[in-house]
C-alpha cells in the first residue's frame, strides 16, 4: 500500500456521499425477458471515462460492490448493473443461457445501450473472469482494467479451496470433503460446515454486512449451479474446467489485481495472474478475505481511485 493510497482512504473516509446520490439514475437495457438494470452514478458525459462495476457470482447481483459509488464524489462516473438471472434483472428459467459468451455480449450491449465509447473496467470475482473474456475479444475504448479477487484458473482455485479448508476445525474439513464426494452439498450439515469457510474466506465480518444480506436475497441460483456449482469451495458447473492462465499474456491494457490475504482467491492464485499480465500491478488487502469493497473499504475506493487517475502511472 503507497502513502498515495492511504492519503485517498483518508478523503473516503471523510464523511458521506453527496455528489454521488445526487447524480444517480437507474433504467434497463435489453428486450421482454432479457431485461438487464443498470445504475449510474456522476457525469457519464464528462472527460473521464465510467467506471463498468462487472459483479460477481456468477449469480450475485452488484450490492456488495455499492462502496465505488464513492469515486463519483471524486469525478470518477461509476456504471453498476446485474447481470441476467440475478438482481433486479430478469430471471429467464432457461439452464442453456448461461454461457461465458452470454455475459461477455451482455456487457457489450450495456456498453451500447449507455454510448460509453470509453470506460474503464472493474470485475470482482467471477466478474474478475467476464472481464478477461471481454478483452480478450479486444473491444475498443477500455481504457484501464481492475481484476478484483478474480477467477482466472478453476483448477488452480479448487486445489486452494481444498487446502484453505485444513486452516478450518479438523471436523469442519472432513464435513466439507465428506459430502463433496458424495454429491450432497444440500444438507444442513454440508452448509453449517460451509458457513465456517464463507466466515473465514468470504468475508470476515460478522453478522454479514447488510449488502451482502441483500445479495444473498436475490441471488440468482439457477445461474450460480449451472456455471459453477454448489458452493464456492466445490466446482461441479461449465466453469469446472476454465483457465485465463495461458492468456492473459494477451492482455493489452493496464491492469490493477485487487485481493485480500485471507481471500479464497489466494495470494498464490493471484500472484501467478499478476506475473503472467505484462506491465500489471497488484495491491494485497491484509485485513480482508474475498469482500475488500466491504471488509477495507476505504483503502480499497483508495487503490482503485488511485489507478484510474488520469495521470497514474502503472508500474509492473
Amino acid at each position: 500500500m503507497t502513502s498515495a493510497n492511504r492519503r485517498t482512504a483518508a478523503l473516503f473516509d471523510a464523511g458521506p456521499r453527496q455528489v454521488a446520490e445526487a447524480s444517480r439514475t437507474e433504467g434497463f437495457f435489453g428486450g421482454p425477458g432479457r431485461r438487464r438494470w443498470y445504475g449510474t452514478y456522476g457525469d457519464l458525459g464528462g472527460s473521464r471515462p465510467p467506471l463498468v462495476v462487472v459483479h460477481g457470482g456468477p449469480g450475485y447481483p452488484h450490492y456488495g460492490l455499492e462502496p465505488l459509488a464513492a469515486l463519483a464524489d471524486r469525478g470518477q462516473p461509476v456504471v453498476f448493473y446485474d447481470q441476467l438471472g440475478c438482481g433486479r434483472s430478469d430471471r429467464p428459467e432457461d439452464p442453456s443461457l448461461w454461457t461465458v459468451e452470454l455475459f461477455v455480449e451482455e456487457l457489450g450491449a450495456l456498453r451500447d445501450a449507455l454510448g460509453l465509447d470509453r470506460v474503464h473496467l472493474l470485475g470482482h470475482s467471477w466478474g474478475g473472469t467476464l472481464v478477461i473474456e471481454y478483452l480478450l475479444t479486444g473491444p475498443a475504448g477500455v481504457d484501464k482494467a481492475v481484476l478484483s479477487s478474480p477467477l482466472v484458473d478453476t483448477a488452480l482455485w479448487i486445489e486452494e479451496a481444498d487446502r484453505l479448508k485444513d486452516e478450518l476445525a479438523p471436523e469442519v474439513a472432513a464435513t466439507m470433503r465428506r459430502h463433496e464426494a458424495a454429491g450432497t452439498t444440500d444438507t444442513e450439515e454440508y452448509l453449517a460446515a460451509y458457513q465456517a469457510f464463507k466466515e473465514r474466506f468470504v468475508c470476515r465480518i460478522v453478522p454479514l454486512p447488510e449488502p451482502l444480506r441483500r445479495a444473498e436475497a436475490e441471488f440468482g441460483r439457477q445461474v450460480y449451479e449451472t456455471m459453477w456449482g454448489p458452493s464456492e469451495a466445490h466446482a461441479t458447473g461449465t466453469l469446472k474446467g476454465y483457465s485465463a492462465l495461458g492468456r492473459l499474456p494477451e492482455l493489452s491494457v493496464p491492469v490493477l489485481f485487487v485481493s485480500g490475504r485471507h481471500d479464497e482467491a489466494t495470494p498464490r492464485q493471484i500472484e501467478r495472474a499478476h506475473r503472467a499480465t505484462p506491465g500489471s500491478r497488484w495491491v494485497l488487502l491484509e485485513e480482508s478475505a474475498h469482500s475488500g469493497c466491504l471488509e477495507q473499504t476505504a483503502l480499497y475506493l483508495a487503490v482503485v481511485a488511485d489507478f484510474l487517475e488520469p495521470a497514474a502511472l502503472n508500474p509492473g
